[in-house]
């Protein structure tokens, strides 16, 4: 498994695939197959039946994961997309943002 330099609460765009341009918080993510799900992004239309919790039944839109690959995170200080580093301070590692050098 492969460290991720994205975690949950993080912001970020997806920079390819259907919903390009689109930016969102991601709500969680699936380290072991590299996906995260994203706040508002890749929506898709899923059919439930009655049941007892929700008794009409119907269509739910709600989020499907996607490839980290197809993400980049914004820098919270210039608001633009960046790259992750690490840096050590101290005896702890920190993530970095590339453009403005600031902690994540």
């Amino acid at each position: 498994m492969i460290k991720l330099k994205v975690k949950s609460g993080d912001v970020v765009k997806v920079i390819a695939g259907d919903h390009k341009g689109a930016e969102g918080k991601i709500l969680r993510v699936l380290r072991e197959k590299n996906k995260a799900i994203v706040e508002g992004v890749n929506m898709v239309s899923k059919h439930t039946k009655p049941s007892a919790k929700n008794p009409q039944g119907g269509i739910v839109k709600k989020e499907a994961p996607i490839h980290i690959s197809n993400l980049s995170l914004i820098d919270p200080k210039t608001k633009s997309v960046t790259k992750v580093g690490v840096k050590v301070e101290g005896d702890k590692k920190v993530r970095v943002s590339k453009k403005s050098n600031q902690v994540l």
